[in-house]
């Protein structure tokens, strides 16, 4: 995984980021036994999917085909990653 830059995009950092933010919360809410604050979080951690997902979209995230296990070889099978 080193070699690829899985993960490292705008849209990666950013919707990671805003879920990170909503665990917290959810978290916190939990804590101090507050139902809605809770759901609250949760609703924080699905934004932050949501975003990322955006963003990704916008051509912000990392592109299907540049990852080498999305290139196929005339055969039909997936090309291994080169080290």
């Amino acid at each position: 995984m080193a070699g690829s830059s899985h993960g490292h995009t705008p849209a990666a950092w950013t919707g990671v980021i805003i879920a990170f933010i909503g665990f917290c919360v959810a978290g916190t809410f939990m804590v101090m036994d507050q139902p809605a604050g809770f759901w609250a979080g949760m609703g924080i951690v699905f934004l932050g999917a949501i975003v990322g997902g955006v963003m990704s979209m916008m051509g912000m995230g990392q592109p299907k085909h540049v990852h080498p296990v999305h290139k196929v070889t005339g055969e039909g099978t997936p090309a291994r990653a080169q080290s």
